[in-house]
């Protein structure tokens, strides 16, 4: 007798989620460094800062995931910025910060000349030089939180338990916490990384390795086993992370954000915990766009659907 095989609903997303989508390779004039990020639910007056500063600093090709909005495309369009529409996926998919993993592989694949390649968070990253200067020699990652550990971070310690369970999160709680918000290196490099994400997101249960946080938890299992080969980067230098860091001991002067030790680094993730820096940025690069809320609010459907992933956590997924 024909027994049916249990499915995950992850992996169905997956297989599809990874096929080449048939569009022709971007074929650069010239090899060049390459920037994606991954913006559905915002306006233009969100994303600005982002596109503005990067483009006073670099003008290499630049690819962003948005929503199809007529003031995004203006201001993409106005900054040579290419604006890729996301994938409309049938049936189950995961939360947007696993799917910008996949989207990131295909887009990737695109542009077979990129040498280096930045993947980045949008709303709250800020540009203050060339990113890519000096250039990565391997996968590059950047620690958010300079004065503690995984083990001291109860978000990070939730979700690597949700993925791998508590043995094996406690087996790296003593190594630095990676944010997975900036990862920059050579293109295989970046591609050999996203895939290894995706693939630890399918340990656990469909409802789980395609949550919020997943990424976060997968990011950090991969570099600290050596899943990738990864240059684990300090806080502050090519990267300055702020989430973790007090308010008082950064400053707003002259147009860039200034670290603790007085320094500028190029690449600023995490302004928006800090409200002075927050407006400062967003008077400095909004240039009259008006600042609003996350464009998209939740809905009764969104509620909805967050109850049933709590629920589902708590359920066996039969494979």
């Amino acid at each position: 007798m024909k027994t049916s095989t249990p499915k995950s609903a992850y992996l169905g997303w997956l297989s599809t989620a990874l096929t080449p989508d048939g569009r022709a390779p971007r074929v650069m004039a010239a090899p060049d460094d390459l920037v994606l990020g991954y913006a559905t639910g915002y306006d233009a007056a969100m994303i600005a800062p982002f596109v503005r500063s990067l483009r006073a600093v670099f003008d290499g090709p630049v690819a962003l995931v948005v929503d199809d909005r007529a003031d995004v495309l203006e201001l993409l369009a106005d900054n040579g910025v290419e604006a890729i529409h996301p994938e409309v996926a049938s049936g189950w998919e995961p939360h947007p910060v696993m799917a910008r993993f996949a989207a990131y592989v295909r887009l990737i694949e695109r542009f077979p000349n990129a040498v280096d390649v930045l993947l980045t968070d949008v709303r709250d990253v800020v540009f203050q030089a060339e990113p890519f200067g000096p250039p990565p020699r391997r996968l590059e990652v950047f620690v958010e939180n300079e004065d503690g550990v995984l083990g001291d971070h109860a978000f990070n310690m939730k979700h690597l338990t949700a993925l791998v369970g508590e043995e094996m999160a406690a087996s790296v709680a003593e190594k630095p916490c990676i944010c997975v918000g900036t990862i920059m290196g050579p293109r295989e490099d970046v591609l050999r990384f996203c895939r290894t994400l995706l693939m630890l997101a399918a340990i656990p249960r469909s409802e789980i390795g395609g949550a919020f946080g997943a990424d976060q938890a997968a990011c950090n299992l991969a570099v600290h086993l050596g899943l990738v080969k990864a240059e684990i980067k300090d806080n502050f230098g090519r990267v300055a992370t702020l989430g973790m860091t007090p308010g008082d001991r950064l400053s707003f002067r002259d147009g860039k954000v200034i670290n603790p030790d007085g320094g500028v680094s190029p690449i600023v993730h995490q302004h928006d915990r800090h409200p002075h820096l927050a407006r400062a940025l967003h008077e400095h690069w909004g240039q009259g766009l008006r600042l609003c809320e996350r464009v998209q609010p939740r809905t009764a459907a969104d509620r909805g659907r967050k109850l049933r992933q709590s629920l589902m956590r708590r359920l066996p997924e039969l494979r």
